[in-house]
Parts: C-alpha cells; structure tokens; sequence
C-alpha cells in the first residue's frame, strides 16, 4: 500500500524555478511513490490545476489551498521584508487547522514541513502529537563568510552583520525551533553546514539531501580537447554574494590571454568592467547581459568550464544545470555547489579570504588549461552524477526516509 504522506509547501508551482518550483518538483516526484496531500498558499492554483491533469502521477495529489491577500504576497517576493513574517507565522497556524481536518477524514501516515526551506519558520505541523514529523530539507546555514564582504556596501555589510548575529541566536535560543527539532522522527539538511547546525546546536544528526534536483539531459558530449582556448562561463546576479570580482582577479592571477571569461546576468556590470579594466583582462572578459534560460544552455554547451565563485547559497539550480551540459564546474567547497560537485565532476577550494581563493581557483584552473584529457573524463563523467542528482532518485531518498520512521515507529 503506498504511503500517505501531508505536505506543507507555502510555495508550489510548477514551470518556476527557486522555492516554488522546488517544492513542485518534490512533490510530481513523491507522487510516483505515495499518495500525497498538499497544503499551499493560493497564487499559483491556476497553474497547479492546469498542468495536474496532465502529469501521470497527479492522481496521488491532492491540493488544498489557504490564500493570503496580494499584499502579502509582494511582502513575500520582496526578500528583505521583514514584516512578511508575521503574516508568514499566522499562515502556518492556518495551516496546522487545515492539517488537522485532513487527518481526521483521511488516512495519513507521516506529516512533511517541506518548504520554505529556512529554519526560522518550522510551521506547526510537529504539534500533532499522534503523526511522525518530518522536517526538510532545511536551511540552517550558521554565517555569511564575512572576509568575502570587501566589495560590499555600507548597508549590506551591515545587514549581513547584523543576519549572521540573530541567526546565531535563533538557532540557540529560538522555542519553537526548538520544539519542532526535538519532535521531529527526522530532520532533512539541505547543505553540509545545515547538517553541522544541528549537530552543533541540537545535538541531532541530520541526513543530507540537498533541497533541488536535476532532470538528466543525456546530451551529446562534445569532444573539446583540441581547442586552443579555454572557455570559462560565470552565471549570476551582479551582487557581493556571487563575487564577480573575485572570477576577474582569478583571470587577472592566471595571467594566459587563451583564457576568456563569459559573463552572464543580470545587474549593474559598471563597477565590474573598471575591475577587469584595472587588472589589463577586459579583453578576455565577454559581457552578455541577462540571456533567456535557453541562451544559457546553449553557452553551457560551447563553454569548458563553469565557474561559480558565489559564498552564500542553498543549492544553486545553475550548477545542476551545467552538469546536465556535461560542464566540469570548479566553485568553493560551501553550501548547496559543495555538496553537488565532487572530484568526478569538478574541482573545488576551500573558503579562505578573496586574495588565497584567487590564488586557489587560478591554480585549479590552470592545471585543467595544461591538462584537457583530465577536463574531458570530468565531462565525461557528468552523466553518472547527473543520476545521482536527479529528482527521481532525491524522492526515493526521500521515500526511503518515509519507510524507515514507520518501520522504527511500530
């Protein structure tokens, strides 16, 4: 009999990408294996009730919405906003109502927290007391790794100070989170430094699995060996997080006019070209500018590496991306990217400061340069990880999580 699973995902729609479109994915991918029940917030019913119809599996999803007003809703797209909180707490509580109308006329065997994936905001399905509680993947990252914070603002400089302050607190201090982590049968982290938090702070170990997954591509691999130049593509938002400048100074450190550097994204690139302008690499610097999804893929396609220097992320759906394009990623040993990308795949450093990681990632970078059959069997070997990754196998991870607190609950 399959497993009859109560999900709360405040966000869930499908064709999105970030919060929404993860929680979608997770639940079309469960679906295959348990019945599921679905509690979400209302602005992408549409959308959900336009594409269930069509999906094999969208018999085993059941939706019930609890809306909030728009004005809600912009508080929520604008990240930042902290006054989304309280309306975000009283929408859990609603929640939590609506779960326990569920479990009274359905047969449920487990109740999954799924998403926001933050720890700030456990819900309350872990009050009732007669169902297992499964919480994650959760985002409980302890600190922003402040000795990347040069190029920063006054204003960013201060908030993340400032962020890095409370969610120390809070991941000490905090009830509810708390109260939700001792009731939890399993807590999921979405990172290695998630699973750290909790042993650090709550003394549970938790299993990882990162909070997205890709679709393999089976795509062409191309044969790349004999090009002269190397093609390093870098993908993001134009902000200190992502560190842009920290890819020019890389260049700037390889110091090899055969090495150009593809710069896709979005933001104010002024500030970056005078960078690469200073350091004497604006010409091996190629500026794109915002690209549709499929423009990306395509560069991915021609490109040899993928170069990702953000410090603060959950799990970057780009990167998944890149190793279905068969493309060898080198990016920091941190968050979602670190746990993605192993030696089959890519190359990886460790965080330091800005002027030891140009050094570090002009190293690796200039061994793949000097050594194209090691580049190759990394692209190689991109199909085998894309599996491991997949969506598919995340939810029978998942499903196996699911069997094994039911078993050890009886």
């Amino acid at each position: 009999m399959k497993l009859s699973i109560l999900i709360n995902a405040y966000a869930c729609s499908p064709n999105m990408g970030s919060e929404p479109g993860m929680a979608w994915n997770w639940c079309t991918n469960l679906a295959k294996y348990c019945e599921l029940h679905i509690i979400t917030e209302g602005e992408f019913r549409d959308k959900i009730e336009a594409v269930l119809p069509t999906l094999p599996q969208g018999k085993n999803m059941h939706f019930h919405y609890n809306p909030v007003s728009n004005e809600i809703r912009k508080m929520c797209w604008n990240q930042g906003d902290w006054r989304f909180y309280k309306y975000y707490k009283e929408w859990q509580w609603k929640t939590y109502e609506i779960a326990k109308e569920i479990i009274a006329e359905q047969h449920i065997d487990i109740v999954h927290q799924l998403n926001m994936i933050g720890f700030r905001e456990p819900g309350y399905l872990w009050k009732i007391e007669e169902k297992p509680f499964v919480w994650g993947p959760v985002d409980a990252k302890e600190k922003f790794p402040t000795a990347y914070l040069q190029r920063a603002d006054l204003k960013a400089k201060f908030f993340i100070n400032l962020k890095n302050f409370l969610t120390r607190i809070q991941l000490k201090h905090d009830k509810r989170v708390h109260q939700a982590a001792q009731k939890a049968a399993v807590i999921v982290s979405a990172s290695s430094e998630s699973k750290k938090s909790f042993k650090k702070f709550f003394n549970i170990e938790s299993p990882l699995l990162n909070e997205t997954g890709c679709y393999p591509q089976n795509k062409t691999l191309l044969d790349k060996k004999a090009k002269e130049e190397l093609d390093l593509l870098w993908v993001g938002k134009l902000d200190f997080r992502k560190q842009l400048s920290l890819a020019i100074q890389t260049i700037a450190q390889i110091n090899n006019k055969n090495i150009k550097l593809h710069i896709v994204g979005s933001g104010n690139n002024e500030s970056y070209k005078k960078v690469a302008e200073s350091l004497h690499v604006a010409k091996q610097c190629i500026w794109y500018g915002a690209v549709s999804h499929d423009k990306v893929q395509e560069i991915m396609q021609q490109s040899d590496i993928f170069f990702f220097t953000s410090v603060a992320e959950g799990t970057p759906h780009v990167v998944l991306e890149a190793i279905g394009n068969n493309l060898p990623v080198v990016c920091f040993d941190t968050c979602g990217q670190g746990d993605s990308v192993n030696e089959q795949v890519g190359m990886k450093i460790p965080l330091s400061t800005p002027q030891q990681s140009a050094k570090d990632f002009a190293e690796k970078i200039s061994y793949l340069y000097h050594h194209r059959d090691v580049l190759q069997q990394l692209s190689k070997q991109c199909s085998q990880r894309q599996e491991e990754l997949s969506w598919d196998n995340k939810a029978k991870q998942m499903v196996t999580l699911y069997s094994s607190i039911l078993t050890n609950s009886k």
